[in-house]
């Protein structure tokens, strides 16, 4: 029995797994994500998301007929019970060249944002801001998120109802300063295939006790 169930949920990751890569690669065709030298930093949060596309690019690069690198940056922001060695020790088995961060942008977070209020606003410049400083250090020019389908719908929802325009997530854009593109390679995948496949992939997911630690959320609302 235990024997069935294994070979049954091997193959279901590897349904999964194909799926997921062909909507990947159709996606990174249809508007150019990835291109003959880039050098793309993939920002590895340690969620189900971002581990499902370092694991997918990394997939689909060796298929592609051009050159391209892949480095994953991860962000230790300090938060409380933090333990990255499970993410860094499953980054040295892919094989992959990665780096980790380490900046308190919890305690940052924690101090300016009033109570009752969302931490994601702040949280997310403050991110973003590291990593794009860590992006020109290591000579990458694009920098590809975990922004799924769901997300995207999610957020054309939410620019309907509280800022009346419509807009979604692009799966491409350039960022204010020219400096960088940002690719969202998973933009046109379900996030319920994400979710399935990582918890057969076994990811170790790290919790985050910032803006995962909120309800009531306008997102999720």
């Amino acid at each position: 029995m235990a024997t069935s169930l294994a070979m049954r949920a091997e193959t279901e990751r590897d349904t999964l797994e194909r799926k997921l890569a062909s909507a990947v690669a159709r996606t990174c065709r249809r508007y150019g994500l990835l291109e003959a030298g880039d050098r793309v930093m993939v920002a590895v949060s340690g969620g189900k998301d971002s581990y499902t596309l370092l694991h997918l690019l990394m997939r689909i690069r060796a298929r592609m007929p051009f050159s391209v690198d892949l480095v994953a940056v991860h962000l230790d922001q300090r938060q409380p019970n933090y333990d990255g060695a499970p993410l860094e020790g499953w980054l040295e088995r892919a094989g992959i060249s990665f780096e980790i961060l380490a900046e308190d942008t919890y305690t940052v977070v924690k101090q300016h944002v009033a109570e009752g209020e969302t931490y994601c606003s702040l949280c997310s410049r403050l991110r973003r801001g590291i990593l794009y400083t860590a992006a020109e250090r290591l000579g990458c020019n694009k920098i590809a998120l975990g922004h799924h389908r769901d997300d995207s719908i999610e957020t054309f929802l939410m620019n309907l109802f509280h800022a009346g325009k419509l807009q979604a997530m692009p799966a491409m854009y350039t960022t204010d300063d020219g400096r960088f593109r940002v690719i969202r390679p998973l933009v046109e995948c379900a996030e319920r295939m994400i979710a399935r496949f990582a918890e057969l992939e076994r990811f170790p997911i790290i919790p985050c006790n910032l803006c995962g630690s909120q309800s009531g959320l306008e997102r999720e609302q």
